[in-house]
């Protein structure tokens, strides 16, 4: 079978422990994204599956069509509006999704939460430029003015979204002596409650009572930009915002007029409106942003995990016993 994978940025597939699960398929990786749709239906025209590496490139309708070859589809995490479901199910391609833990994200939120607070990033780039012990955010002429790395003990952690991530925040803040303050779903606030934490009363309250606030919600149309400046601009100035979820959860341009503003004093991000981001990116430049390149999920165990389980589905279509399928109207309709 010809297998494309797609986006497989630092060429490691090949290198995972279950890749082997594919020996005697004909595989095709491809390390550089390819966004236009003539191009990467050029590109993958042989593919009779594909495995996708989570949203890093849509599979529109537009380029399903140009496929005749294609039979199936293999995400890697949760299935979403990256992909038209509809359209493959008309054209008759199941489409699996695989499930992971969280745990990658989570200890990843929590790295770039100290190295925003202890202002470790900032510190080494000019310790390699000949500074010692100098952050580069000292002065009081910066809307933030506070260069010293400031302790995690006895603030309070903000978590708005109290899944599976959020709860092992939740954990992880008061192993550091932190208060947790949780908004998130009514379920969800209940198990916060009954766990012991605090509630906000409201998104505005969550942001204006929390020393470090983390977004830990699945994007989708309800919740597109569902943080707006007026949340910003209620944070405290030597707050620190932190979104590792998703960027179009923030409504376009706020996040950098809020941090212009001076309130929050500090933001950490993994995720941005394009990615890769351009060189132009202005948060990329703004010394009080601590930047990394989408990298929640980019682990060896969660890739492991993840990837042995997409493999296994496509095995599993293959021999016609199909599990984890999301469209399940196009397994009537298959392909030949």
């Amino acid at each position: 079978m010809k297998i494309a994978i797609l986006d497989d940025y630092q060429n490691a597939i090949r290198s995972l422990d279950c890749f082997r699960l594919l020996d005697g398929h004909d595989v095709d990786v491809l390390t550089q994204s390819i966004r236009d749709v003539d191009a990467l239906a050029a590109r993958i025209a042989e593919a009779e599956a594909l495995v996708l590496i989570r949203e890093r490139t849509p599979i529109p309708r537009a380029l399903l069509e140009r496929l005749p070859r294609l039979r199936f589809i293999a995400q890697t995490g949760k299935a979403s509006a990256h992909i038209d479901l509809e359209a493959a199910a008309q054209l008759g391609i199941p489409v699996t999704e695989s499930r992971f833990s969280g745990v990658a994200t989570a200890e990843l939120v929590w790295g770039v939460i100290l190295a925003a607070m202890r202002r470790i990033p900032q510190y080494a780039a000019n310790l390699r430029a000949g500074h010692w012990q100098v952050s580069g955010l000292e002065g009081a002429d910066t809307p933030y003015g506070h260069g010293l790395g400031v302790a995690l003990e006895g603030r309070t952690l903000g978590i708005w979204g109290y899944g599976r991530i959020g709860r092992r925040l939740a954990r992880y803040a008061q192993a550091f002596d932190m208060k947790v303050l949780v908004w998130s779903r009514p379920e969800s606030r209940a198990l916060a409650a009954e766990q012991g934490h605090a509630l906000a009363d409201g998104p505005l309250d969550l942001f204006a009572r929390s020393d470090v606030l983390t977004l830990q919600v699945r994007q989708n149309a309800e919740t597109r930009g569902i943080v707006t400046l007026e949340h910003l601009l209620a944070m405290q100035p030597d707050a620190l915002f932190v979104n590792t979820s998703r960027a179009g959860l923030v409504q376009p341009g706020a996040l950098r007029e809020a941090l212009a503003r001076g309130r929050p004093g500090l933001a950490a991000l993994d995720v941005f409106d394009d990615e890769p981001p351009g060189a132009d990116e202005p948060l990329l430049h703004m010394p009080n942003v601590v930047c990394t390149p989408h990298l929640g999920y980019v682990q060896k165990e969660n890739y492991e995990t993840l990837f042995d389980a997409a493999f296994r589905d496509v095995l599993a279509w293959q021999a016609g016993t199909p599990r984890h399928v999301v469209n399940p109207d196009a397994l009537a309709r298959q392909r030949p």
